[in-house]
């Protein structure tokens, strides 16, 4: 079908739209398209003041896409029961479950309205604050179902931020944590960074896809140390044109660079519009620093985040990362920390 049908027909149901009131307009029948549309074919605000537009790919958007409210009814009318289904919820009905405040209801209120993803996180007793900082991480190429699994289940009984695991496994680990509250993050062109920015993108889109909340990638570190610029800018830019809406991480592997190239790499981060810079994949032979995280925060100011991660073992690693101004950590170690108990043995 081309282009001038696809248009022909979409302006047509919003037509037969804005007849029958839903697009702010009259009830009354338009006695032509320019009824709805101004001299030059586009669309014009409506009588509400909204407008009404066509999108590239036939979609029709609206500031203003409600039906105006009829009046109540009176007491004793005919007027249809809200348990019939039909009616508009609102907010006003205040017999109507659907038209409450959501802070009202309980938990189990909400799961019966078919809230499913509501977050339902119970700390476990004795659990450090810091928690909540956490991205518990698990990405060693030998991961299993089963340790993603018990990864998962720890992350809900800590109230860690996310569970930070292996592409593949995010559609396992976004149905094990749905309705928790804890996020799935994931990690892109890692953990070289050396994979194109069109690679990058759509590994991106393809993770979430698959549930994926928060998106980890590692910048082209080659390109950095060449002193292309250009290239490490568009590279994440490119990452973040594919994650909007989503927690964006840039991964600078800190071990491997220069101070100056860490400030450079915290700014081309800042410019492309990430969320947050990160230290470190765990594989670049080095992991986070006191230092280097208060350089980081000093370069990106107040407002962005800061992750740290790679060789955070214990406790006291975990609040010196903190004091130092990060926002979020990254480590494998995390039941321990937030326990106060000893970590297994390993490096992330």
């Amino acid at each position: 079908m081309s282009e001038p049908d696809i248009r022909k027909i979409v302006e047509e149901i919003v037509g037969v739209l804005h007849k029958r009131g839903y697009l702010g307009g009259s009830d009354s029948t338009p006695s032509s398209r320019t009824d709805w549309r101004d001299g030059e074919g586009s669309l014009k605000p409506l009588q509400n003041g909204a407008r009404t537009t066509i999108g590239t790919a036939g979609k029709v958007f609206s500031s203003d896409w409600r039906k105006t409210p009829e009046a109540p009814a009176s007491p004793g009318s005919s007027a249809v029961s809200a348990s019939s289904g039909d009616e508009d919820h609102s907010g006003s009905g205040a017999a109507c479950p659907h038209c409450d405040n959501v802070s009202s209801l309980s938990e189990k209120d909400l799961k019966e309205l078919g809230l499913d993803r509501v977050a339902v996180c119970k700390p476990a007793k004795n659990c450090s604050p810091i928690a909540r900082l956490v991205d518990h991480t698990l990405l060693k190429p030998n991961a299993t179902q089963e340790e993603i699994a018990k990864l998962c289940e720890e992350a809900k009984a800590y109230c860690f931020a996310s569970v930070c695991i292996p592409p593949s496994y995010v559609p396992l680990s976004s149905r094990l944590l749905a309705g928790s509250g804890v996020k799935v993050c994931t990690v892109i062109g890692f953990p070289l960074g050396s994979t194109t920015s069109t690679v990058k993108a759509v590994e991106a889109r393809d993770a979430i896809a698959g549930g994926a909340e928060e998106i980890d990638m590692v910048l082209n570190i080659g390109a950095l140390k060449s002193g292309n610029d250009a290239l490490v800018l568009s590279d994440i830019q490119a990452v973040r044109e594919a994650t909007r809406g989503r927690v964006l991480k840039v991964i600078l592997e800190t071990s491997l660079l220069s101070r100056e190239e860490k400030i450079r790499a915290c700014l081309l981060s800042k410019k492309a519009g990430a969320d947050f810079v990160k230290t470190s994949t765990g594989f670049g032979g080095g992991g986070a620093t006191v230092e280097d995280i208060q350089l980081m925060r000093e370069t990106v100011g107040p407002l962005m985040g800061v992750k740290a991660s790679g060789g955070i073992r214990s406790a006291d690693a975990a609040q010196a990362m903190v004091r130092a101004g990060a926002t979020r950590l990254g480590t494998s170690a995390s039941v321990a920390i937030v326990t106060g108990s000893e970590p297994a043995p390993g490096k992330y």
